[in-house]
């Protein structure tokens, strides 16, 4: 559980910081030029603008967490996906393999789709933003 949860927290955390950090200082400056207080700036300019980055760190995120949970269910784990991967492993089982490998697929392919559509939503006021 820490180890998914630092994999999703520094993901994040380093994107959103990096985001909040290149939003664009005219905006700022001209927010602060109409007399915008500071919380409604930051709720209007800042977050706005940071938001991109979140979504590309809960990208990250989620394709990280879902790796540590892999690790952490095959290392260490008495059941879950990763431990019937490792049994099946052990005894040989091509096809359970398989199958698994297919679900973990699914699941970061279905991750995946919920950020873009969040992305979708979000960020349609954006004029680079293509919506695919």
């Amino acid at each position: 559980m820490v180890l998914i949860s630092l994999t999703v927290v520094v993901a994040i955390y380093i994107n959103t910081y990096a985001a909040i950090r290149n939003v664009e200082a005219s905006l700022v400056e001209a927010a602060q030029s109409f007399g915008v207080r500071r919380w409604e700036l930051i709720r209007t300019v800042v977050l706005p603008g940071a938001l991109p980055g979140f979504l590309v760190g809960l990208r990250l995120a989620l394709t990280g967490s879902w790796l540590a949970l892999i690790f952490a269910e095959t290392i260490n784990a008495p059941t879950g996906l990763g431990r019937l991967m490792t049994d099946a492993r052990e005894y040989f089982r091509l096809d359970v393999i398989f199958v698994l490998l297919t679900v973990y697929a699914v699941l970061g392919l279905m991750s995946h789709a919920a950020v873009r559509f969040l992305e979708g939503r979000l960020l349609t006021w954006r004029r680079a933003f293509d919506g695919a």
